[in-house]
């Protein structure tokens, strides 16, 4: 029976079908890394909405060295989601805020474990963050593994970006992509819909801008939630606004997909943090009953990724 999602290149369709058939799973490795708005660089507090425990598994926040993280992180996977495969994720904070010679030994590490059952390497960043250095670095072990280069864009507006403590601007994220340009790494752009003073008319407009890039191969699309920890959080006990319903959501992406380049791979078309730290939205569902509503409504919808590109154009 054929159970891939329709209507949109499914991330874990497009793994499966790459290798062969095999269960991928990515492992999660906290470097210990911080941001330049969170330390004094650039600011303090980082982005308004984030509270970085929010976006890591409890399990990986409390193992210590890189090599135990990756060994548990395999382990459970295998028992757990019967993984073949895997690809190495330095997902919390920003992972190349630290000089080549830091990050290196640290990279090589990670990839020194398990390397026969490793196909890929995930490095998740901020725009600010990135150099030609440190292109060449990741790009240097692109002839053993699948690199992708996790980059947040969050919105195109640098309004936004200013009202969130982002500490970047959008010509930074244009700027970093360019350095991409012709390169062997795969860029996702990661982007957060929602933000209150935002139109939709404006957050349509973010698929445009992505559109315009043929270094960008995935997508990990976010709705705005509001999370415990965070600056954002504070201010929304304080005085509540309005956030998507799931229904208001969904209806977005079925919007915003049609627009999307056809080639480009959607990684996640929402995100979701532990029950423990959500104050909002709260759908009432967990992750897999919200992904399956989105599916099938993308599906009794008739929604096909690309379908309105080129007039989007």
């Amino acid at each position: 029976m054929n159970t891939e999602p329709k209507g949109y290149k499914n991330y874990g369709a497009h793994l499966r079908k790459k290798y062969n058939g095999q269960r991928v799973y990515k492992v999660i490795v906290d470097g210990g890394f911080s941001c330049p708005n969170r330390d004094g660089n650039k600011g303090y507090g980082g982005c308004t909405y984030c509270n970085v425990d929010s976006f890591t598994p409890e399990l990986s926040r409390k193992t210590p060295t890189i090599s135990t993280q990756l060994k548990d992180g395999m382990e459970r996977a295998k028992n757990q989601y019967k993984a073949g495969k895997f690809i190495v994720y330095f997902q919390p904070n920003t992972n190349t805020y630290a000089p080549v010679s830091i990050l290196k030994p640290m990279y090589d590490e990670a990839l020194s474990i398990n390397t026969e059952d490793v196909v890929g390497f995930s490095v998740g960043t901020r725009p600010d963050c990135i150099d030609a250095e440190k292109v060449a670095l990741l790009e240097s072990y692109c002839d053993r593994f699948d690199v992708d280069l996790e980059m947040g864009m969050e919105s195109i507006y640098d309004e936004t970006l200013e009202q969130i403590n982002r500490g970047c601007s959008h010509a930074e994220f244009v700027s970093a992509v360019e350095l991409l340009k012709d390169s062997p790494l795969d860029l996702c752009v990661h982007t957060i819909f929602g933000f209150p003073w935002e139109t939709r008319e404006m957050m349509l407009n973010y698929i445009h801008e992505i559109n315009r890039f043929q270094q960008i191969k995935f997508v990990k699309f976010h709705h705005l939630h509001i999370v415990e920890g965070s600056i954002m959080g504070v201010k929304y006990k304080r005085e509540p606004f309005k956030l998507f319903s799931l229904e208001e959501y969904t209806d977005l992406l079925c919007e915003l997909i049609p627009m999307l380049r056809p080639d480009i791979v959607i990684q996640r078309l929402f995100g979701i943090s532990d029950w423990n730290l959500l104050i909002a939205p709260n759908w009432g569902l967990k992750k897999t009953q919200i992904q399956s509503y989105i599916e099938n409504e993308i599906e009794r919808r008739g929604i096909v990724q690309g379908s309105k590109y080129k007039i989007s154009l």
